[in-house]
């Protein structure tokens, strides 16, 4: 290449970082402007932005390092760890002294999901410069931009833990790709334990790149030094989580988060992946038999030391599940949300899996080049699999589209660039960028499937929209401090937002609330009232339509909820006085 394109190719290449940068920024100013509105009304939109905002003011308020416990909840046993609480903290305190708490606050949740984001761009840009072209990174971060249920856990106020974990995992991909294999051993170790000290959301794709790593290994025992890394970073970094940030609740054996159980899990696969690097026979079929005997011990003893952790990591009682995991919507799988869902999530994953399938087909004479697209590809796969399993493998499973979609979207740019029509090449190019990331297909589903909402899903809608604002809850927030029996979903906000406790939220560890609080709902007059007794409530507290009441609603017609919503009130209850257009219905326990 030479001349001006020479010199503008040469210039993305050695200052791609900053380049990166400046995406990162004008890319993040966007999502600033975008989500403005919601900043201002501090609209964290998900149960655990809240739940996780309440964390890092109880931390902030001299709550202990290792009490996670929320106390605002009825002691409600929160499995999380402080990790991801840290940046959103240090930037509160950065900006306290300057503009206040309440502006601190938005800052904080504003800024902090967005630093993963950067540091996932980094390891894509690294992946796609290694595997593709070290100027089609580029490429890379735009396609990334159209990847909506990636982008999505990265927005302004989405403070929970997911966006971190992308990017762990984003680093994890990368390490598949290192040319210096100890280095890239390091790295996978390290992301691993990193996103598992965090949470076991992506335990699966951890486990099928720990996979991919011994695969490498079988096929060339020069992979030795990769896999001794990883074993070294891998035990050794959930040690060191595990010592700075288990919860005391997460010293017990459960099985939902890095617990002892896990620790130990993760310090044996460490130390096997070690044993294996340091024997390493020379013939292949030698290294598969003991990496197949390595695992079948790992799993041996898992099973016999922790029986309890083979299955649903949740440990939820049938009842819980029947009631409410199973209706959680991002855990079922692509193919029950309809098409519109389905298409929107699957055309950046299949359009990878055609990238890496083309990829390893071009490289196929090149043996190094060809594992670290074989490897990465693998990794992708997954991540489709996993769709097919639950939705919310939607944004790891675009992410990791990314490298393949790039191939993909480069080879078919070169391609058309070397038409004689100008039009061929303009249009042609435009088109291979829409049909690849996505915007064609997200057109398509609006044109194919749009319909007009009914009445009820209207009225769902603003419930759901509306119920959660500031505006809708300050009157509820002006009444005197007390206990509220209010729905499951609605517990975290409320607490956010409000000076009032409620009995739960939405997570499993508290099975015993949980249902506690449906059952008030779902029996009689005389069953709520045992509740209300039990956890010394103050308020009842319905939205009417929101998601939640709707199964209520829907599944107990007789229930203690379909008769409020009836007018039937029973005599222990007197109505709180709110706004004429309040979409809240809220009495005060006057006898129980």
């Amino acid at each position: 290449m030479t001349g001006a394109a020479g010199g503008t190719f040469d210039f993305l290449d050695r200052r791609w970082r900053w380049w990166l940068l400046a995406f990162w920024l004008v890319f993040a100013a966007y999502m600033l402007y975008d989500r403005w509105g919601a900043i201002r009304i501090f609209a964290l939109g998900d149960t655990d932005d809240n739940m996780r905002m309440m964390q890092v003011r109880g931390l902030l308020a001299g709550q202990g390092w290792h009490d996670l416990a929320q106390h605002r909840m009825a002691g409600s046993n929160i499995h999380w760890s402080r990790l991801v609480d840290v940046p959103i903290a240090a930037l509160k305190l950065l900006f306290m002294p300057i503009v206040g708490g309440r502006i601190a606050e938005q800052i904080a949740v504003a800024v902090a999901p967005m630093l993963p984001m950067l540091v996932a761009m980094a390891a894509l840009c690294v992946t796609v410069r290694r595997m593709v072209s070290p100027i089609a990174w580029p490429l890379a971060l735009a396609l990334l931009a159209c990847a909506g249920s990636t982008t999505g856990m990265w927005q302004p106020l989405r403070i929970d833990h997911h966006g971190w974990q992308l990017a762990a995992l984003a680093w994890s991909m990368a390490s598949l790709t290192e040319p210096r294999r100890a280095l890239g051993g390091v790295m996978m170790g390290l992301s691993t334990a990193f996103s598992l000290v965090i949470g076991l959301e992506l335990l699966p794709y951890l486990a099928a790149a720990g996979a991919i790593v011994v695969l490498m290994w079988i096929r060339d025992a020069g992979e030795a030094r990769r896999l001794a890394a990883y074993g070294i970073g891998l035990g050794g970094g959930c040690a060191f989580g595990f010592l700075v940030f288990t919860s005391e609740a997460n010293m017990a054996p459960l099985c939902d988060a890095l617990t002892p159980v896990w620790l130990s899990a993760m310090l044996g696969a460490g130390a096997i992946a070690l044993v294996l690097a340091w024997l390493s026979p020379q013939r292949p079929l030698a290294r598969l038999a003991l990496a197949a005997g390595g695992g079948a011990m790992l799993a041996g003893l898992f099973a016999w030391g922790a029986p309890q952790c083979i299955g649903r990591l949740e440990q939820a009682p049938p009842e819980l599940d029947r009631l409410w995991l199973s209706k959680v919507r991002e855990a079922m799988p692509i193919w029950q949300h309809g098409y519109e869902t389905a298409i929107d999530t699957l055309t950046l994953p299949v359009a990878g899996l055609i990238g890496y399938a083309l990829m390893v087909w071009r490289s196929r004479r090149e043996p190094e080049t060809l594992i670290s697209w074989a490897a990465v590809a693998l990794l992708a796969a997954a991540g489709v699999g996993l769709l097919m399993w639950q939705t919310r493998a939607g944004p790891a499973a675009q992410m990791l589209a990314i490298p393949g979609a790039t191939a993909l979207a480069w080879f078919a740019t070169i391609w058309l660039m070397g038409q004689r029509h100008m039009l061929v090449r303009v249009f042609g190019v435009v088109l291979v960028f829409i049909l690849v990331s996505g915007i064609a297909s997200g057109f398509l589903t609006q044109w194919l499937y749009s319909a007009p909402l009914s009445e009820g899903r209207k009225a769902i809608n603003r419930a759901n929209n509306g119920c959660p604002t500031l505006w809708a809850l300050a009157p509820v927030a002006r009444q005197p401090r007390g206990m509220v029996l209010t729905f499951v979903d609605l517990g975290p906000r409320l607490i956010t937002v409000t000076p009032h406790d409620a009995i739960t939220g939405p997570y499993h560890r508290n099975a015993r609330q949980i249902l506690d609080v449906m059952h008030a709902w779902r029996g009689d007059e005389a069953n709520a009232l045992r509740t209300v007794q039990l956890y010394h409530v103050d308020y009842v507290l319905i939205c009417p339509n929101l998601s939640e009441s709707t199964i209520y609603q829907s599944e107990a017609p007789q229930g203690f909820y379909a008769h409020l919503l009836r007018g039937k009130v029973p005599a222990w209850m007197a109505p709180v006085p709110l706004p004429p257009n309040s979409p809240y219905r809220m009495w005060r326990v006057v006898r129980s």
